[in-house]
């Protein structure tokens, strides 16, 4: 591992503080981001090619979606093998390389760990259908069919239909809370608790920095296999995920067993430095925050604002329970490979954009480790597909209405072929971005939304009390307005439709940067600073003026 570059972005840090206090995260799904062979699929090798530019854009880490062995029925979600590289991916070697170059760069890096199922081929599922007496059994929850016939229990799984299959060869059912090919392990086996500790040491020894779990809030499921209770009505056609929301997840999700394990992995995970980071989907922010409690997960994302549109007082009242329920425990996210992006789902074109930026901005100043999905930094809207359906959510499911593709789409690095993603034909078949929407478009161009990111980013850098310091809550008259401060740094968020006023409480405030492009950053009026409606404004205190 290279030390010194690493070192380098300790710079403003206390050197007690683990790496990514006051760091921002980049997520790279890893099929979509750039292909350096020519055959339409995202590998290790593309991202290695591509490290210059995350450098440039000032993000701190990278994390990395499976590029694990797999036979892809839920895009390398369907792990095969957890100690492996995917030949379509690139080999070991490719990623050792890309390792050793982002610590050269300074730039951490974080693989995807799926530990609440397995693929239907890898060897333990292999060997517990085959020996159903056998040790590997019970490594995957089975059951036998209900007393009237049928599925033990009514669970769902997230994709569409029942979260149980049948095994026809021994009359169990295994149980699956996303595809059939999506055996779920069962977690109150010692024997799966000790091969993930493995798996975990296994990339550590090759130098990952950090793990972002998948599905944490699912490893443990209720011993009973107890119904769930069932909240809404399901209607033939329904798409998958409102069917699945048609119940309280009570017995098969958030079980408190749950944080025993990840205490277990902090035990294996914090003597090597290594982040553990949560895909934490807790109903209310109480149950969030038991899985970041000290000793447990270092961070979870706060998922929810990935799955709304443009809703300012809901937004705002969410983020203000959860901050103040876990203040350095959360990774403030508005997009992900599962969900539309927001300049769609926030009104599409300059709307979408400048709600997008300004969200954004009062995420930057939340404490925790945000990060922004590839492409968000170019404001980029949801990609128009121009052939089928890839996600098997759409697939599987006539009437979804929730499919990700649009959100999967390649990585527009330039106006060449394929936007510069592949020479080959890609994956998903998406219609070409403009020039306007392209890496080398907005770089060429300083009012392009990639600057005002690259510029928020630098802000938040050069002003570490706007991660370090403790956060303080100014009141305001707008549920749409929210306003903080953190020592020497103000943040006023006015997501409503017009221009608000908010009282800092003291004089000496210099604007640094406003999400707005072209917006007038002026002195605030003795305490009060006046923002544009739909925009957020950064503010340092200037201590001549005090």
């Amino acid at each position: 591992m290279t030390g010194s570059a690493l070192e380098e972005t300790t710079v403003g840090r206390d050197l007690a503080e683990p790496w990514w206090r006051g760091a921002v995260g980049y997520e790279i799904y890893v099929r979509s981001f750039a292909d350096s062979n020519g055959d339409g699929v995202g590998d290790l090798a593309g991202i290695t090619g591509r490290l210059d530019y995350l450098s440039w854009l000032g993000v701190d880490a990278i994390w990395l979606t499976p590029f694990y062995p797999s036979p892809g029925h839920d895009h390398g979600y369907d792990v095969s093998d957890y100690c492996a590289v995917s030949p379509r991916h690139g080999t070991l070697e490719d990623f050792d390389v890309l390792v050793s170059e982002a610590h050269r760069r300074g730039l951490r890096v974080m693989v995807d760990i799926v530990p609440n199922h397995t693929s239907i081929e890898h060897e333990w599922f292999a060997r517990a259908r085959r020996y159903p007496d056998g040790p590997d059994r019970d490594r995957y929850l089975w059951a036998f069919p209900a007393s009237g016939g049928g599925p033990p229990n009514n669970w769902r799984s997230h994709f569409g239909g029942p979260a149980w299959t049948l095994d026809e060869a021994s009359s169990q059912y295994w149980c699956h809370l996303f595809l059939p090919e999506q055996p779920d392990l069962n977690w109150r086996n010692p024997a799966v608790r000790d091969d993930f500790d493995s798996i975990l040491e296994w990339w550590m020894d090759r130098g990952v920095d950090g793990f972002r779990v998948d599905v944490a809030h699912g490893l443990v499921k209720d011993a009973e296999l107890r119904d769930n209770p069932q909240i809404a009505p399901i209607t033939e056609g329904m798409d998958p995920f409102d069917a699945f929301n048609a119940f309280e997840h009570r017995h098969d999700m958030d079980q408190s067993e749950n944080v025993e394990v990840f205490r277990r992995w902090n035990r294996v995970c914090a003597p090597r430095e290594a982040m553990l980071l949560g895909e934490v989907n807790a109903p209310w922010p109480d149950r969030q925050s038991r899985y970041v409690e000290p000793g447990a997960l270092d961070q979870a994302f706060f998922l929810q604002a990935a799955f709304l549109d443009w809703a300012p007082e809901t937004l705002l009242t969410m983020v203000r329970a959860m901050h103040d329920a876990a203040p350095q425990g959360i990774s403030w996210v508005l997009s992900n490979h599962d969900r539309s992006r927001p300049v769609s789902r926030f009104g599409g074109g300059e709307t979408g954009v400048r709600r997008s930026l300004a969200a954004s901005t009062l995420f930057m100043a939340l404490g925790g480790t945000p990060f922004l999905f590839q492409g968000e930094e170019l404001a980029l809207p949801d990609g128009v597909l121009s052939a089928g359906f890839h996600d098997p959510v759409s697939v599987r499911n006539a009437g979804a209405t929730s499919g990700r593709d649009g959100c999967r789409t390649p990585m527009p690095w330039d106006s060449s072929p394929y936007n510069g993603f592949s020479t080959g034909d890609p994956w998903i078949d998406s219609e070409l971005r403009p020039p306007e929407h392209t890496v080398e478009g907005q770089q060429a161009d300083p009012d392009a939304p990639l600057h005002r990111y690259r510029s928020l980013l630098a802000v938040r850098r050069e002003h570490p009390d706007m991660w370090r310091a403790p956060l303080e809550w100014i009141e305001t008259a707008d549920p749409q307005v929210v306003a903080l401060r953190r020592g020497t740094i103000a943040v006023v968020a006015n997501l409503s439709g017009r221009r608000a006023s908010v009282s800092l409480g003291s004089p000496g405030w210099e604007p640094v940067f406003a999400s707005q492009e072209g917006s007038r950053l002026d002195r605030p009026a003795h305490d009060a600073v006046s923002v544009p409606a739909e925009s957020t404004v950064v503010l340092a205190q200037d201590h001549r003026r005090t």
